[in-house]
């Protein structure tokens, strides 16, 4: 049984191990804030190529590529180019990830199938897990894969936006192994990873509707990205043992500082998000027969995260509505919602009503057509990684200037940046 459905549709316009040190060679070329921009087709071609030297076969090579290059295609950077070096090689030198796992349905009701992913790259098996589901739904009017002995998938609105781009909604949801990172409220040990979630649905002419969050107020990428650049985190991400508030994102390595849920405090709703957290446990881990965050080992703690991630699980979900009702009611219908949320009145002329999904649409059509922006020490990192698989790194190409805005609403203030509805939770 193929694992990988038919190639999804071009999105519409909208309506369009350590880094190695960087080797000698030619300038950047055009500068931004110090970095440069590089066309995101031989950014994909060139990300494709280092999978394919870690032992991909070229398809799945490319389809890892497009998970990872999708976050900073949308701006969602700690869970885009920067894991590269930090997470996935060394998953392949660790002999963590398999590049030639072949993963397998081990039970198939129809509708709802079992897989074991055997260890594959989480990049390309999550879009082949979503490629399966729609299969199902296009069948079924709904299609579940519920996957075990999973690696990371990067960015789960990515894999969730697959079944958008086919006129349904996705579901995407993944636990972390046997990996403990957030403590119960009013826990003294780590219990639980940061468990994403995201949904994706058709959004009519508007960009399409994509909610991908972490359960814990925000992943742990988000929390070490402002520690390699050296900026405070607000207040309410992390906290120490007394429960008051740490601003140090290096706290949290350090073992000084914990992650908080979604809702701060217990007082202010930290049980909603930790609810949720166990909820993706259950779904994604439990369901599939995964490793568990809370299991009798995560009680040999000391307060510190621990585990790995390893034998993460996930929950798949594609909904075939157009089986289910009238095509053109449907279309109609998921129109009318997001447009009428775009036309809202907002209280701030500037700072237009949007919907998560629409600044993370609206920055990847204009990315494809101006570069996608990498920093300085990202590209030399691109550049060592580049010179460690004998290929060439990506150039920065001519800058064309940013295409407009798309007219289905008013454009934000900075069509180029516009603001994220994000909380980037695909990631630890």
């Amino acid at each position: 049984m193929p694992l990988t459905g038919p190639p999804t549709p071009a999105p519409p316009a909208v309506p369009a191990p350590s880094p190695a040190p960087t080797p000698p060679g030619p300038a950047p070329g055009p500068a931004l804030d110090g970095g440069v921009r590089l066309g995101h087709d031989e950014l994909l071609a060139f990300v494709a190529a280092v999978f394919a030297g870690c032992g991909l076969a070229a398809e799945r090579a490319r389809l890892a590529a497009e998970a990872l290059c999708y976050g900073d295609l949308t701006g969602m950077t700690s869970h885009g180019l920067a894991n590269l070096t930090r997470l996935y090689l060394p998953l392949f030198e660790q002999g963590r990830v398999d590049p030639a796992a072949e993963p397998a349905v081990t039970a198939d009701l129809g509708a709802a199938l079992r897989l074991d992913a055997r260890r594959a790259l989480g990049l390309w098996a999550g879009t082949a897990a979503m490629d399966l589901a729609v299969e199902r739904a296009e069948r079924f009017g709904v299609g579940l894969v519920s996957v075990h002995h999973g690696t990371h998938l990067g960015c789960a609105g990515h894999h969730a936006l697959r079944a958008a781009r086919r006129g349904m909604v996705g579901l995407v949801a993944s636990n972390c192994g046997g990996q403990r990172i957030a403590r119960p409220p009013g826990g003294a040990l780590a219990m639980l990873g940061t468990n994403p979630l995201a949904v994706a649905a058709p959004a009519g002419p508007h960009h399409p509707f994509v909610l991908d969050m972490s359960t814990t107020v925000v992943p742990t990428g988000r929390v070490r990205a402002a520690a390699r650049t050296g900026h405070a985190v607000p207040e309410g991400w992390l906290t120490d043992d007394a429960g008051r508030p740490v601003t140090d994102p290096a706290a949290f390595d350090r073992g000084e500082a914990h992650l908080g849920w979604l809702g701060g405090t217990p007082a202010t709703g930290a049980y909603k998000g930790y609810g949720l957290g166990l909820m993706v446990e259950v779904l994604a881990g439990l369901v599939s027969g995964s490793g568990l965050g809370p299991a009798p080992e995560a009680l040999d703690g000391d307060g510190r995260p621990s585990g790995r991630d390893d034998d993460i699980g996930y929950l798949v979900a594609a909904i075939a509505p157009e089986l289910l009702r009238p095509p053109e009611q449907f279309a109609a219908d998921a129109g009318s919602l997001f447009g009428s949320l775009l036309a809202c009145p907002p209280l701030d002329p500037d700072s237009p009503v949007r919907y998560p999904g629409w600044a993370e649409g609206e920055r990847a059509r204009v990315r494809r057509a101006t570069g996608v922006p990498v920093t300085a020490a990202q590209y030399g990192e691109l550049r060592g990684v580049a010179e460690r698989f004998g290929l060439s790194a990506p150039t920065p190409p001519t800058v064309p200037a940013p295409a407009p805005a798309s007219t289905s609403a008013p454009a934000p203030a900075s069509a180029s940046a516009p603001a994220s509805t994000s909380t980037e939770g695909a990631g630890r």
